[in-house]
C-alpha cells in the first residue's frame, strides 16, 4: 500500500490516453461541458473518459501541501512516465481528488495531435500537457487562473506534447482551451473560449475552436502570437478575422471526423434537434463544421450526462447495434482495429462515446451555492462507462478507498484482484460484451440501484457535512467524506463481484436460467435447477445466416 501511495505522489494524475498520436486508433477521451444556466440545478458540469488499453482505473489523490523555498517538483510524462526535468515547487498546493481540486476547479482533455512538426523533438521542453494540467489543479482556484498558469509555464519551460484540447470549469465558468507547441521554438500557441452559461460544448480528439472575436477579452483568451505564428509557418494567409485555430493547426480528414467529431455530434443531437444537419460534416459530405457550443432545448442533469457517457449512437444513423459486426446479440461494440482495407478501399467501424477500453471516467459538478469543500462533487467510475457505477466523491476528500487504488504488483493492469473496482467491472463487462442484448438488463438493475442510492442520499449527506463545516470542524467533515467514500467504493465493488458470479451462473453454456419474481433462480420442489431457456439467434441474424450460408444449412423436405 505504501508503495502505491508513493507512486501516486510521484506520477501525474492520469487524464489522457493517446500515446500513438499519429494513429486515429490511439485517440481516446471525450469531454462534455454544461454551463450553469443549462443545468437543472445550476451546477457547472464536466465529463471526461480516459480511454486506453493500458490505463488502470484508479482514483488518484494529491494532498494539499506547504513547500520550502528551493523545493523542486519532478516532471514525469504521462503514459510513458519518463522523467522530463524539474521546476520549482509552489509554496502552497491544493488538495486534488481525481481531476478536481478543493476550490472546485476541474480539468479534462482530449488529444488531437495536429501538425507533427510542431511537437518539440529536441528534448528541451519539459512540460507535457498532463503535467501542465495537474500543476494547474494544485496551484489554481479558477479556470482563468489555470489558463494563465498553463501559458506562463509553457512559455518558460517549453511544451512537450502535441495538440491538445483542455476543458476547464470552476464554480462560475466553463472554458475550452486548445494548445499546440511551436516545434523547435520554446513555448506554445493557444486560444481559449468561455462557454456561455446557457450553452453546452464538447470535444473528442479534434480541435473545435474556429473563428472567434479576439477583441472580446472577457470571453476569448489567446497567446500573443497565435495568428502571427500560423502566418509565419504558412498555415494561414487570410485576414485576422478569418483565422481558425482548428484549421490552421490541424487537418480535419474524414477519418478524424468519423472517429472524433461524431461523438460531439451525438451528444449535441440529444439536446438540440437542429444538430441533425451536421451529420454531413461527420460523414465528410460537406465542410460545414459544427459550432463549438450550442444552446440545449432543455435543462440537463448530472444523470443525463452520466447516461450520455454510455452512448453508442443509439437510434441515430450511426447506431452500432444492427449491422453484421454487432453479432446475434446486437452488441454496440467493435473490436480493434477499427480501420480495415478491402479491395483497395478503406473502411471504418464507428468509434462511440462509450468504449470497452476506458480506464476510468468522471462526471464532475461545481456548485456556487455551497462551500468549495462540499460544492465540488466528483462522480467517478472505472472501466467502460456503460457498465460502471458512478460514485460521488467530494473534492476535499483526503483518502482514496482501497478498491480504487492501484497497488503495483497486486492490483493493477496486469494483476487481477477481487477487491478492485476496476477488475470487478471488467469481469462483468467482458461477460456481457459477447451476449449483450440478453445480459445487459441484469447489469442495469444493479447499476441503477447503486446510482439511485448514491444520488438520493446526497441532500442528507451534504446537510451533515454543512453542519460540520459551519461548526468549523473541517477535520471531522473530511473524515465523514472519507468514510462515505469507503462505503460507496466497497458497496459498488461488492455488488459487481456478486453480479459477475450471478452472470456466470445464469448464462453459462449459452442458455439462460429462469428467475422468479424476486430475482431468484427457479428451482423444482426438490430444490434442483429447472430447465433453462435457449435464447438462440434472433430473426434478423437468422436472415443473414440464411442469405450467406443457407444452402449449407437447409434441410431437405
Amino acid at each position: 500500500m505504501l508503495k502505491s501511495l508513493r507512486l501516486n505522489r510521484l506520477k501525474p494524475l492520469i487524464l489522457s490516453v493517446s500515446l500513438a498520436l499519429a494513429a486515429v486508433e490511439a485517440l481516446g477521451c471525450t469531454n462534455f461541458i454544461v454551463g450553469k444556466q443549462a443545468s437543472i440545478d445550476g451546477s457547472v458540469i464536466l465529463s471526461y473518459a480516459a480511454d486506453s488499453f493500458t490505463r488502470y482505473g484508479e482514483l488518484c489523490h494529491q494532498a494539499r501541501g506547504h513547500h520550502d523555498a528551493g523545493d523542486m517538483r519532478t516532471i514525469i510524462r504521462w503514459g510513458s512516465f519518463d522523467r522530463l526535468g524539474e521546476i520549482p515547487e509552489a509554496a502552497v498546493t491544493y488538495n486534488v481528488v481525481g481531476n478536481m481540486n478543493e476550490h472546485q476547479l476541474c480539468l479534462g482533455e482530449s488529444t488531437w495531435g495536429g501538425r507533427a512538426e510542431l511537437e518539440d523533438k529536441s528534448g528541451n521542453s519539459i512540460l507535457d500537457y498532463g503535467s501542465l494540467m495537474y500543476i494547474a489543479l494544485q496551484r489554481c482556484k479558477t479556470a482563468r487562473e489555470a489558463i494563465a498558469l498553463i501559458d506562463a509555464l509553457a512559455q518558460e519551460y517549453g511544451y512537450a506534447s502535441s495538440g491538445e484540447s483542455i476543458s476547464l470549469i470552476d464554480k462560475d465558468e466553463a472554458w475550452v482551451m486548445e494548445i499546440i507547441g511551436k516545434g523547435e521554438e520554446k513555448g506554445a500557441v493557444w486560444v481559449a473560449v468561455r462557454i456561455p452559461d446557457n450553452a453546452i460544448s464538447a470535444h473528442a480528439n479534434e480541435p473545435r475552436i474556429r473563428q472567434v472575436d479576439f477583441n472580446d477579452k472577457d470571453n476569448v483568451l489567446h497567446s500573443a502570437d497565435v495568428i502571427e505564428f500560423a502566418r509565419r509557418k504558412g498555415y494561414f494567409t487570410g485576414r485576422d478575422e478569418e483565422f481558425s485555430f482548428a484549421d490552421a493547426y490541424c487537418v480535419h480528414n474524414p477519418g478524424m471526423r468519423r472517429s472524433c467529431d461524431a461523438r460531439v455530434w451525438s451528444f449535441f443531437s440529444k439536446f438540440n434537434p437542429d444538430m441533425g444537419k451536421y451529420l454531413d460534416w461527420v460523414l465528410a459530405n460537406n465542410d460545414e463544421p459544427m459550432p463549438l457550443y450550442i444552446i440545449p432545448d432543455r435543462k440537463i442533469s448530472v444523470r443525463d450526462i452520466q447516461w450520455c457517457m454510455r452512448d453508442h449512437y443509439e437510434d441515430t444513423p450511426l447506431d452500432l447495434r444492427y449491422d453484421l459486426a454487432a453479432g446475434p446479440y446486437h452488441a454496440p461494440y467493435r473490436w480493434r482495429p477499427l480501420r480495415y482495407e478491402y479491395e483497395g478501399e478503406t473502411y471504418s467501424h464507428e468509434r462511440p462515446i462509450s468504449t470497452a477500453q476506458t480506464g476510468w471516467s468522471f462526471v464532475a459538478q461545481t456548485r456556487d451555492w455551497l462551500p468549495d469543500q462540499i460544492g465540488g462533487l466528483f462522480w467517478f467510475g472505472t472501466d467502460d462507462a456503460n457498465m460502471s457505477v458512478y460514485m460521488p466523491f467530494y473534492c476535499s476528500m483526503t483518502q482514496v478507498p482501497q478498491q480504487l487504488q492501484m497497488i503495483v504488483g497486486q492490483q493493477d493492469m496486469q494483476n487481477f484482484s477481487m477487491d478492485s473496482n476496476f477488475w470487478m467491472n471488467n469481469w462483468v463487462a467482458n461477460q456481457v460484451y459477447h451476449r449483450y442484448e440478453i445480459m445487459i438488463d441484469d447489469v442495469r438493475k444493479v447499476q441503477s440501484a447503486l446510482e439511485d442510492e448514491f444520488h438520493a442520499t446526497r441532500d442528507e449527506q451534504e446537510q451533515q457535512l454543512l453542519k460540520l463545516y459551519n461548526a468549523g470542524d473541517l477535520q471531522a467533515m473530511e473524515t465523514a467524506m472519507n468514510l462515505e467514500g469507503e462505503y460507496m467504493a466497497k458497496k459498488a465493488t461488492d455488488a459487481y463481484r456478486d453480479l459477475a458470479q450471478f452472470l456466470l451462473v445464469r448464462y453459462m453454456d449459452g442458455v439462460k436460467k429462469n428467475l422468479n419474481e424476486n430475482g431468484q433462480f427457479v428451482t423444482s420442489p426438490e430444490g434442483y435447477a429447472t430447465a433453462p431457456s435457449s435464447p438462440g439467434y434472433g430473426e434478423r441474424y437468422i436472415r443473414r445466416m440464411v442469405e450467406q450460408d443457407g444452402d449449407r444449412y437447409r434441410l431437405k423436405k
